[in-house]
């Protein structure tokens, strides 16, 4: 089972979308393992966002990201990346398809709703960014027999 970091950033959260992004995931089937409403730090966000630093809109980003509340959440799934990745939709939402969480909800890039983790690798980093083991739950759903093969 691959793990995905999912965030409802600040516009999801100030726009009311955060059931309906919860609902997303899980009507694609997958496993809600931690999930927390924080309000991000400028530390933290620099860290989750190292990878854009020195890029122009990177101070931009941070401000954005801790102005407001947001909903970090850890879900689980058979290629869990790729299904959270397409149940959000591309990056600028004017190109994300209908049926997406951007292409839905979504305008402009710099108010695109949601951040998923786009490789394994930094799924598994993401998610130990913002959980402590302690905080992630390993359980099972009756459905699950019913979504994911043995």
């Amino acid at each position: 089972m691959e793990r995905t970091l999912i965030i409802a950033k600040p516009d999801a959260v100030q726009r009311g979308l955060i059931g309906e992004i919860v609902r997303r995931f899980e009507n694609r089937g997958l496993r809600l393992i931690g999930m927390k409403f924080i309000h991000m730090s400028r530390e933290l966000a620099s860290r989750h966002y190292a990878i854009h630093e020195g890029k122009p809109f990177y101070e931009a980003l941070l401000d954005y990201i801790t102005s407001a509340p947001v909903v970090v959440m850890a879900w689980e799934g058979s290629d869990a990346i790729t299904v959270a990745r397409n149940t959000i939709g591309a990056t600028r939402p004017a190109e994300a398809a209908a049926g997406t969480i951007r292409g839905d909800f979504g305008m402009e890039v710099g108010r695109n709703l949601v951040h998923g983790s786009d490789s394994v690798e930094n799924g598994e980093k993401e998610v130990s960014l913002f959980f402590a083991n302690d905080e992630l739950f390993a359980w099972s759903r009756d459905t699950d027999r019913w979504i994911f093969e043995d």
